[in-house]
Formats: C-alpha cells, structure tokens, sequence
C-alpha cells in the first residue's frame, strides 16, 4: 500500500510538472501566428494522442464507447465542447500576459470555480456540510491569493509596460484586465469540464464491467471530452487562418523545428491527464486528497519559476515580486485547504 501511494504520489507531481511546463515551448514560437500553433497542439494532444493511447492499451475501446451509455456519451461530449472554449482563452491569455502569470491566474480560478460550481449546481445540500464549509473557505482564500497576484501583475504592467520581457512568445500581448476576463472564462468553463466528467461517470462503470481497466475505462470519457472541446479550437483556428493569411507559415523555411515546438506540448499537457489519470487509481481514497493539491501546487509553482527564469519578471521592483510570491503562497494554501474536503 505504501508503495502504491508513494508511485502514485511520484506520478502526480510529475503530471503536475508536465501541466505546469506545457506552454513554454510557446515562448520560441513567435515566427508562427498563435492559430499556427494552437491549431496543432489541438490536433496532436486532443485528437492523434488520445485515440493513440486508447488504441495501444485497450484496443477493444471502441467497441466498448459503442455500447455504452448514450446519455452518458452525449453528456461528456456538450461538457467538452463548452470546455473548448476555455481552452481557447487560456491559449490566449498566455499570450497576453505570459506563462507565470496567466499559469497562475487561470490554475486558480480554474480550481476555484472547479470546486464551487459542480457542488452548487450537482449537491447544493452539501453547502453546509463539511465538505462544503471546506470549499467555501477554500476558495476565499484562493480569491484572497488570486487578488495579491492580480495587484503584482498590475504592477508589472505598470512599470514595463504589457509588452514587458516577450521574448519570442506566440500572440500578442493585452492589458491585464482583458487577460482576467480570459482567465474567468477559462475556469468556468473548466468547472464545466469537471462537471461534465461526473456526469459521463457511467461510461466508466460500463467500461469496467467490460473487462477494461479503471484507467482505461476513464480515458474513454477523456477522449470523447477532448474530442469534442477541439471543435471549438480548430473552427476558430481555421477562422484565423483564412482571416490572417498564416496558412503560408506552416510552409515557412525553418517550420520542422516549430512543428516540433508544437508536438512537444501536445505531449506534455495530453501526457498530464493520462500521467495523472494512472496517479488517481494508485492513491485509492487518498487520490483527490494527496494527488490533485500535488498535482495542482506543483504546476503552479513550476510555471512561475519557468516565467521569472525568462524573464517576464525582469525589471520589476522587488515590492511587486514579493506580492506575487505571496499570492502564490496563498493559493497553496487554499489548494490544500480545498483537498481537505475530500476528506468527509
């Protein structure tokens, strides 16, 4: 058992460190517009890793999805496809104002909302209990976090500008308040995802009575969830496409090195779910309590070291830097306050 959990930890952090460093490719794509390369990280870690991993570990899977529950298989498919959309203002908000503080920004609001929305929409009698005083504490304190963070980043404008330290990043930059919007948007529609995954939850069940293993019977609801949220991405990548001309770039001199670029994103945030959907089995019980703040805390903390080691915080005064790191020590914090509901 101790091995199991200790496995199981292990593979949560790296999940974390693999969602917490996916964007940073993004930094060296600049010679591509953002639909360049957001269109084939969708295609790659929606579409080709998914159905890859599926038809390697359980090639029966498909037989298996055919039969299942279709309330169930239409459920996770409208939760993906307004999940897609989420997707599409967290690619933007990096752009807008960098890898550590939209990384930030979006992870908290994300587990925020992730946390209070399916409770108040799927068991609002649950707001007294335990479980719910724990997330209701939970996320003040993530608001409390994300307001330190918000302050530093305004800061930060103000001293350098929105442009800032770039670099080679893809997009272009916007004002902080334009990338908070983007950031709200993306973790509701997060805490869609999340609902639409517990209400798809019967496909794992018919997939275990199947013959299919726990991971495998959950990839299942993974695939068709991302299958579905690439809709929105790719339609409004295609749009892009035709409206900037930047189909020309995919044939650019050069591209096989921004096409790797690319693929190595796919790998690493398609990598985190299945990395972190092997985790969750391992830990038993104690999966939402010891692997999802792991996880969470450790993405976080990485994506900022990542941003300050390229600079998106250099020149900056050490009072705004100080803030930031305050906030993110705050939001830890509200992380494992928030695993702490699973608990009861």
């Amino acid at each position: 058992m101790q091995n199991a959990v200790l496995i199981g930890s292990s593979l949560a952090i790296l999940s974390g460190i693999m969602n917490g460093s996916f964007t940073v490719p993004m930094r060296f794509l600049g010679r591509w517009e953002w639909e360049n390369v957001w269109s084939l990280f969708i295609i790659s870690s929606c579409l080709l890793l998914p159905a890859a991993i599926l038809a390697a570990i359980a090639p029966q899977s498909w037989t298996v999805l055919a039969h299942a529950p279709q309330h169930a298989i239409w459920t996770a498919i409208a939760a993906g496809f307004a999940w897609g959309f989420g997707a599409i203002m967290f690619g933007q908000s990096v752009s807008a104002i960098g890898i550590s503080l939209a990384n930030t920004l979006v992870l908290a609001i994300s587990s925020a909302l992730g946390s209070l929305l399916p409770m108040l929409l799927l068991a609002p009698q649950k707001f007294y209990s335990y479980a719910g005083k724990m997330i209701v504490t939970g996320v003040a304190i993530e608001l409390i976090g994300i307001a330190l963070c918000g302050i530093a980043g305004r800061k930060r404008e103000q001293k350098i500008g929105i442009e800032g330290d770039r670099g080679d990043l893809v997009g272009q930059a916007r004002p902080l308040s334009v990338a908070l919007l983007l950031a709200m948007g993306a973790g509701v529609l997060s805490a869609v995802f999340n609902i639409g995954f517990a209400l798809a939850k019967p496909i794992t069940d018919y997939g275990r009575n199947a013959g299919l293993s726990e991971f495998s019977s959950t990839n299942l609801i993974w695939w068709l969830m991302l299958g579905a949220g690439s809709i929105a991405n790719l339609v409004f990548c295609g749009y892009l496409l035709f409206k900037n001309r930047s189909v020309a770039k995919f044939r650019q001199p050069g591209a096989m090195r921004l096409y790797s670029l690319a693929a190595l994103m796919a790998v690493l945030w398609g990598g985190s779910i299945f990395v972190y959907g092997a985790a969750a089995p391992r830990l038993g019980s104690l999966g939402p309590s010891i692997g999802w703040p792991l996880s969470l805390a450790t993405g976080l903390l990485l994506a900022n070291v990542i941003g300050v080691g390229l600079g998106e915080w250099r020149g900056v005064p050490q009072g705004s830097k100080k803030l930031m790191y305050s906030g993110i020590l705050v939001l830890i914090v509200a992380i494992v306050v928030l695993s702490r509901a699973n608990y009861q």
